[in-house]
């Protein structure tokens, strides 16, 4: 047990003297944090650690090969087509709501098939389980009731923070910090369905490029990563922005990685009023105003920035040719009234006994199109 400690610790050392792991090395390391073989003051000190130095592409792939080894309910959804994700790690400075749920409904809607992954609020006050769960989806069910739903509906949400997906250690170690660490970079990447395209967004501008280099590393095919600033570029956000520039590393099928700016105005009409697009603590409320957006009864700067969030998932499916071309076909899927029918079957599928959240969402679209 000493000579483990001490193993242990001197990796913590390095890592806090500047020097990198192996992915074989991080991946061993993490096998015994996620085991609970180390004191949880090694295992802080870990996270801390690597945190402040800047995780590698390599170790971002080893700490997500030990969770998904050993702490991932894998699953195989039987579908036609590529499987996609799309999630923001959170930690970010402006709490925006929740866009990219939105913008995975506006993709489904148009056939793409969704494997989330998420989690609940710990930062903020609505994650984008705790918005899924007010619509009615059974957020704390086991990961093939998911696989189902994903092959029946074409999209699902795994519960990031579940032990029915991550029966080992990954929600207790989530539920234990409060600060952005590499767990929410790898923890997200570890998706049970393995997806091989995504658009993932960071909370830090620095992160961008290496996890994408991360995501190649893992085995995706294609993806964004992304990082949106706020208007005076002080502070940032896990989604392309609408307020002021975002940072963007695209994964192309060749392995290339191209890293660009781009700035709101180029994309979308005029910007938006940062507060119009932040979450408030009331979730029926923020349920209504997402099916608002859905349903086409919201023409707001919440729709602008779904549809900027929605575009990335369209081209790395071929569903649009560019990012302008995406925003636009996001907005005619919005008006074509497919998202909320989307919804609805995915309430039906992920769900034990879906009767009532059904009864629940007609009410809730009731309210949105009032």
């Amino acid at each position: 047990m000493e000579d483990s400690l001490r193993y242990f610790g001197s990796r913590v050392d390095g890592l806090i003297r500047g020097v990198n792991l192996t992915r074989e090395d991080a991946c061993f390391l993490f096998k015994q944090i996620l085991n609970n073989e180390q004191p949880d003051l090694q295992q802080g000190a870990f996270l801390a650690a690597m945190t402040a130095k800047g995780a590698t592409p390599a170790e971002i792939a080893g700490i997500w090969q030990a969770i998904y080894e050993i702490d991932t309910v894998q699953v195989s959804p039987d579908v036609s087509g590529p499987i996609v994700e799309n999630c923001g790690t959170g930690m970010d400075g402006i709490k925006t709501f929740n866009i990219s749920t939105a913008a995975s409904l506006v993709a489904a809607a148009d056939g793409i098939i969704m494997a989330k992954h998420g989690a609940r609020a710990i930062t903020s006050k609505c994650g984008a389980i705790d918005i899924l769960e007010t619509l009615g989806i059974d957020v704390e069910c086991d990961a093939n009731l998911v696989k189902r739903s994903i092959e029946r509906a074409g999209i699902g949400i795994f519960n990031g923070m579940s032990a029915r997906v991550h029966p080992c250690a990954l929600c207790r170690i989530l539920s234990q910090i409060r600060f952005g660490t590499i767990l929410n970079i790898a923890g997200s990447l570890a998706n049970p369905a393995r997806p091989a395209y995504a658009v993932r967004g960071v909370y830090a501008e620095e992160m961008v490029a290496p996890i994408a280099e991360a995501m190649r590393e893992i085995g995706y095919k294609r993806a964004f990563v992304v990082h949106g600033r706020s208007r005076d570029d002080r502070r940032g956000m896990d989604e392309l922005s609408t307020l002021g520039r975002s940072l963007v590393a695209e994964l192309d099928e060749d392995g290339a990685i191209r890293t660009y700016s781009i700035k709101a105005e180029e994309l979308v009409a005029g910007q938006a009023d940062e507060s119009s697009i932040l979450y408030s603590s009331d979730r029926d409320a923020e349920a209504i105003k997402l099916l608002r957006v859905l349903s086409g009864e919201d023409h707001s700067c919440r729709r602008d920035i779904v549809c900027l969030n929605a575009a990335p998932i369209l081209c790395i499916t071929d569903h649009a040719r560019n990012l302008p071309e995406g925003i636009q076909k996001a907005a005619d899927i919005i008006d074509s009234g497919k998202p909320v029918k989307k919804l609805k079957a995915w309430v039906a599928e992920q769900n034990r006994d879906p009767g009532r959240p059904l009864e629940r969402l007609e009410e809730m679209i009731a309210l949105a199109c009032a």
